[in-house]
C-alpha cells in the first residue's frame, strides 16, 4: 500500500490536507464543522485529502491513572466549549490504552478503498459515543464490517498487523510531522508550490472557507 505523495507539484490543483488522529478528541470535537467545510468546498477546485499524525504508538498496558483523568477532563472540557456529546461510560466500562496507532493503520486500509472518512467516522462514533475502544482489533474488525469495507475479516486483521501498513504509516507520520502545524485537528493548504496554515475555528466553518478562497 503506497501511502500518497506529498512533494509539492506547482501544476496540481490547490490540495488542503485534513491533519487528524481518528482518536484525538479534539477531532471529535471539530467533526461537525470538519463536515461542514467538506460540504462548502465540493465545488471549489480545492481537493481534500486526510493525513494520519499518530498520537500514540502501540502499546498493551493499560493507560495510567492519571492519563485516564486527564483524558476524561478533556471530553468534559470539549464539550462544555463545543456542545460535543460523549459517551463518559467507556471509562468504566473499557481498559483504555494509550495506543491510536491501530486506528490509524485502519483508516490508511479504508483509504484504499475510498472510505478513510467513513472509517473515520465509525471509530469516532464507537469510541466517544458507544463506549468501544478503537485500540482493541475486535472493535477496528466490527467498524470495517459497518462500512462495507471490501475485505474478509482475517485478512484486515491480517492488514493491520502487516510490516506494509506499519511502514506506511511511519512514512506518513514523518510527512506530517514537517507540515506547518501545532497539533490535531490542522488544515494545511499546498497551493503553488507552497504549504501554508490554515486557520481553523471548531464552531464556525466559515473561518477556513473564506481564507481558502482568498487564497486559493
Amino acid at each position: 500500500m503506497a501511502v500518497d505523495n506529498m512533494q509539492m507539484n506547482n501544476s496540481r490543483k490547490p490540495t488542503l490536507y485534513y491533519v487528524y488522529d481518528p482518536m484525538c478528541s479534539w477531532c471529535w470535537g471539530y467533526a461537525p464543522t470538519w463536515n461542514k467545510l467538506r460540504a462548502a468546498l465540493r465545488e471549489s477546485g480545492i481537493s481534500v485529502e486526510y493525513r494520519l499524525g499518530g498520537l500514540a504508538p502501540d502499546s498493551d498496558l493499560p493507560m495510567p491513572d492519571e492519563m485516564k483523568a486527564f483524558l476524561e477532563q478533556t471530553w468534559h472540557k470539549i464539550a462544555v466549549e463545543l456542545g460535543t456529546e460523549f459517551n463518559f461510560d467507556f471509562w468504566r466500562q473499557c481498559q483504555p490504552r494509550r495506543s491510536t496507532y491501530p486506528a490509524c493503520r485502519a483508516a490508511l486500509i479504508a483509504r484504499e478503498q475510498g472510505l478513510e472518512q467513513a472509517m473515520l467516522d465509525g471509530i469516532q462514533q464507537a469510541y466517544y459515543l458507544k463506549a468501544m475502544n478503537p485500540s482493541d482489533l475486535t472493535t477496528l474488525i466490527s467498524i470495517a464490517a459497518s462500512i462495507n469495507l471490501d475485505i474478509d475479516p482475517k485478512e484486515f486483521a491480517l492488514q493491520l498487523s502487516s510490516e506494509a501498513i506499519n511502514h506506511d504509516l511511519m512514512t506518513e507520520i514523518h510527512q506530517v510531522r514537517a507540515l506547518p502545524i501545532q497539533g490535531f485537528p490542522s488544515l494545511v493548504l499546498e497551493h503553488n508550490g507552497s504549504l501554508s496554515p490554515i486557520p481553523l475555528d471548531y464552531l464556525d466553518y466559515q473561518t477556513s472557507y473564506r481564507h481558502l478562497i482568498n487564497i486559493r
